[in-house]
C-alpha cells in the first residue's frame, strides 16, 4: 500500500503488514528509525493521484449524482479508460 508521509507511524505500517500488504510510505525528515521504502514502486503514486485530479474534472462524479452504486462505477470506468489527452470535452 502507497501512503504520504503523513501516514509514517509504526502503528500504520504494522495495521499495513497485519493485512498482508508491503507499506510503502517514505520516512519523515525527523524519523529516528528509518523503515524501508522502495523509491520504484514510490514514484508510481502520481499516477493515482492523477486519476483522482481528472475525476475531479467530471462533476457527476465529484458530486455523487448517481443514486445507485453500478451508474456511479460504470461512470468511473468511463473516465478510467478514457484515454489521458483528452478533457471532458473532447476536444
Amino acid at each position: 500500500m502507497t501512503a504520504d508521509k503523513a501516514y509514517d507511524s509504526q502503528t500504520a505500517r504494522q495495521q499495513i503488514k497485519d493485512e498482508g500488504a508491503l507499506p510503502i510510505i517514505p520516512n519523515r525528515r525527523n524519523a529516528i528509525k528509518q523503515a524501508y521504502c522502495p523509491k520504484r514502486f514510490y514514484r508510481q503514486r502520481h499516477k493515482i493521484e492523477n486519476f483522482f485530479c481528472r475525476i475531479k474534472d467530471w462533476r457527476r462524479i465529484a458530486t455523487r449524482y448517481d443514486k445507485l452504486a453500478r451508474n456511479f462505477l460504470a461512470a468511473v470506468t468511463l473516465i478510467w479508460s478514457a484515454p489521458l489527452g483528452v478533457d471532458r470535452w473532447g476536444t
